[in-house]
């Protein structure tokens, strides 16, 4: 796909087909994805209808799902008998991809890809060749075949440059002979595949796009060339004579065109593909029986849940997973966007993509490739590439109007030089036919809407990968156009703007209730362990630090959100959580710390408090900065939280935020009405938090904005299942800044991109229609229209490579 007209063809034509669902398509990528929701065995003839009537050759890109596909190479004299062979356990479905190759589908859980292949080891497989990323391989092959029709299209037409421009030898006839037999060749063969996209957006989706106007150009030099050239033959020449070199060259540049624009836009995916993070090879460590230690490189496709690995010092980690022994500093820039090494040690996860320093590492596999923290933001920014900007709806109505607008230019350029010759230059008609005909084949060879197709998607490409590597993923383009035009922040308190690490300061067993003492801590420990907010976490690591295991004889355990966990054991209701939600902030050993500015938390056997726990957070060393460059531009600050009002008024007076724009003691539906009341006064909110009990705020926001609560991909995973709009992916609030200001480049370089379309359509069609006495563009140079309209567009996108926030 080149332009905007060959998306929304192809969008019409897959949103007509009954069987598909979910269709979402991307100019720059050259891709669309559905749900088929068919028979299987009917699918190929649908892609084919889908071919027939686009006129676009297609590239199946399946997803397995959950499961693993191995693409194994197989001899084919021994594939029918390898297809009939009993699965094991662990082997969903094993299909013939070629005469040589087949795909065993597989879930790792159960069954691993070495042990796969083991399996099998009758069948002689051998993995097939590492698959690409899915644009770059489309986009390699669309190069390939447009830089042969180039080529051939260059060197057809090199001989009618010579014939009809170099002083040769008065052989009329046999030059125009082999010019017609030459251009020809060109017209059929070269500008053959415009023919069948014009005609095929005509009538099957009720298009007029770019490929009609490079086939009403190149045919109309080309016809009225074959027409001079006959009556030449017949002895009655026409005055103007033929130009088959207009319609050669007219051709031959559109292709360089096309071949540039295509080179342009593959650079500019592959600069920002992330999936080239993840390496190919892995070396793994066994430890016999025996005590002997072997290592072993593997391709890193037969990576197995249970595996351990080997991170050489200065290498790339291959694959999520945990520190079994060593220790290191571990550059995550690429993967979280954090600047500064990050020391692990043994049980500290590390992730795929990064980059090990100094250490020598053993590291146990917790997710394979594929599924791993390269995969999953990778799978998130693709979301985001086939997302669609706000503006893309008026860009798509432009162009809708864009290409029947320049015809009726042409015509009417055409028209206007018939009566300028005739009545002004005193021309024969034939005279000023010839002439006024130039002029038209130039306005329609000249006009290009690519740019106007590509000034939206390609910068919205461009930005999702910068925000990757800056630890940043926004997973709709409308997230990444309208962040600008926020107004007001609203934040989570704990867990965003304070470190997330709650330390138990103090602990109290209180007298009462009917279970001894030590007993009682195991029944909290059973309780705060069902729950995964942050205060209760911490409650859990103090007591299992201090030796406690948690009870067996709670019962009925659950969290509730918001406000703590609860159970029962012997009849009895244990609750643990907030001292609001248990109507206990006026108890003696509760009150004292609330008023310290404490965050609590209280458990109570049948409405008898039995123990509370006081906690204590650190604010984030970047929050202060960042307010400051949030009051810089006028954006308005709120902080909500579950918390008692001391330990919220505490973390909210260190940063300066007034009274009023402060609520503590909030439910998850407190939050989301508080932004309703933003929202209904005009405010633009973005809503930033930690994903714990923030879900339903995240999605009120005009933009939720989920901050993983740790360097592990955990909390993009939750992110990208949740509600939220974007991802930090590090726990860093300087992400909010970098989205903004992200934001407002984009919107400047779309604005540019806009203004240079027009700019271009505009001077380009005057000079092309003659508007200019003296100056004026030759039709057989028109061609050069989608370099020069399409290149500054494609690298006004590309310097987002070199964007920088200033947080």
């Amino acid at each position: 796909m080149t332009c905007t007209g060959c998306e929304n063809k192809l969008i019409r034509v897959l949103k007509a087909q009954s069987l598909l669902t979910n269709v979402k398509t991307s100019l720059v990528l050259s891709r669309a994805e559905f749900d088929y929701i068919g028979e299987p065995e009917d699918l190929q003839a649908l892609i084919q209808t889908i071919q027939k009537r686009t006129g676009f050759a297609t590239e199946r890109i399946e997803s397995a799902g959950t499961a693993h596909a191995l693409e194994l190479i197989i001899s084919p004299s021994l594939q029918e008998k390898f297809l009939h062979t009993q699965y094991p356990d662990g082997v969903q479905q094993v299909v013939k991809v070629r005469k040589n190759a087949v795909r065993v589908i597989h879930d790792p859980q159960v069954i691993g890809a070495r042990d796969v292949l083991l399996y099998y080891i009758d069948f002689s497989l051998i993995l097939a060749p590492e698959p690409q990323d899915p644009a770059l391989t489309a986009g390699a092959k669309h190069i390939r075949m447009l830089l042969a029709r180039t080529i051939v299209s260059s060197t057809l037409t090199i001989p009618v440059l010579v014939m009809a421009w170099a002083p040769l030898p008065s052989h009329p006839n046999a030059y125009a002979i082999a010019s017609l037999v030459l251009a020809s060749f060109v017209q059929i063969a070269i500008a053959g595949p415009f023919y069948g996209s014009a005609f095929k957006s005509l009538f099957f989706s009720g298009l007029v796009e770019t490929d009609l106007l490079i086939v009403l150009s190149t045919t109309t030099a080309y016809i009225y060339s074959v027409v001079a050239f006959a009556y030449a033959i017949i002895g009655r020449p026409l005055e103007g004579g033929s130009f088959f070199e207009t319609s050669t060259l007219l051709v031959t540049l559109i292709m360089f065109g096309q071949l540039a624009s295509a080179l342009a836009r593959q650079r500019a995916v592959a600069a920002i593909s992330l999936r080239s993070l993840q390496q190919p090879q892995a070396t793994l460590v066994y430890t016999h029986p025996d005590g002997r230690v072997t290592e072993e490189l593997v391709d890193a496709r037969l990576i197995q849940y249970g595996d351990t690995f080997r991170v050489l010092p200065d290498s790339v980690v291959i694959t999520d997973g945990v520190i079994l022994s060593g220790t290191s500093s571990i550059d995550e820039s690429m993967m979280t966007g954090e600047s500064l090494p990050v020391e692990k040690s043994v049980d500290s996860e590390v992730l795929a993509g990064s980059v090990n320093g100094p250490g020598n590492l053993l590291v146990k596999v917790t997710r394979l490739p594929g599924e791993n923290t390269i995969s999953e933001i990778a799978g998130m920014v693709d979301d985001a590439r086939f997302s669609r900007a706000r503006v893309q709806s008026i860009v798509d109505r432009v162009c809708a109007w864009f290409v029947p607008v320049v015809l009726a230019i042409a015509l009417i350029t055409f028209m206007i030089w018939i009566l300028i010759g005739v009545r002004v230059r005193k021309e024969n008609t034939g005279q000023a036919a010839v002439r006024a005909l130039t002029y038209a084949i130039a306005v329609l060879a000249i006009s290009c809407p690519c740019a106007i197709g590509l000034a939206v998607p390609m910068v919205v490409l461009m930005a999702s990968g910068v925000a990757a590597r800056l630890g940043l993923v926004f997973k709709a383009a409308t997230t990444i156009e309208s962040a600008r035009e926020i107004t007001h922040v609203v934040f989570d308190k704990t867990g965003t703007l304070t470190m997330g690490h709650l330390e138990v300061v103090k602990a109290e067993i209180v007298d009462g209730g009917e279970t001894p003492e030590d007993e009682k801590r195991s029944v909290i420990l059973a309780l705060a362990s069902a729950s995964k907010h942050p205060v209760s976490r911490a409650v859990t690591i103090y007591l299992i630090s201090a030796g406690v295991t948690p009870s067996s004889k709670v019962d009925n355990l659950g969290e509730v959100t918001g406000k703590g966990a609860e159970g029962s054991m012997g009849g009895r209701s244990i609750r643990g959580g907030s001292a609001r939600w248990l109507g206990i902030e006026a108890h003696p050993s509760v009150q004292h710390l609330l008023a310290e500015g404490l965050t609590t938390f209280c458990v109570m056997d049948d409405n008898i408090l039995i123990a509370v726990y006081a906690l204590s957070d650190t604010i984030r060393p970047e929050a202060a900065s960042l307010f400051v460059s949030l009051r810089a531009r006028n954006i308005g600050i709120s902080v909500l939280s579950g918390d008692h009002a001391a330990a919220v008024d505490r973390v909210s007076s260190s940063l300066g935020i007034p009274s009023d724009c402060v609520r503590a003691g909030c439910l998850p539906a407190d939050k989301a009405v508080y932004i309703r009341e933003l929202q209904a006064k005009g405010a633009k909110v973005m809503f930033c938090g930690d994903g714990t009990n923030d879900s339903v705020a995240l999605a009120q926001a005009d933009i939720g904005v989920h901050m993983s609560s740790d360097a592990s991909s955990s909390g993009a995973g939750a992110a990208a299942s949740g509600a939220s709009d974007a991802v930090l992916l590090r726990p860093s609030l300087t992400g909010l800044m970098s989205l903004v200001e992200l934001s407002e480049a984009v919107h400047k370089r779309i604005i540019m991109n806009f203004l240079w379309a027009a700019i271009y359509n505009l001077v380009a069609i005057l000079f092309a229609g003659g508007a200019f006495v003296n100056a004026r563009i030759a039709p057989a140079y028109a061609g050069l229209g989608e370099i020069v309209s399409v290149l500054p567009v494609i690298l006004v996108a590309m310097q987002l490579k070199w964007f920088k926030a200033s947080v």
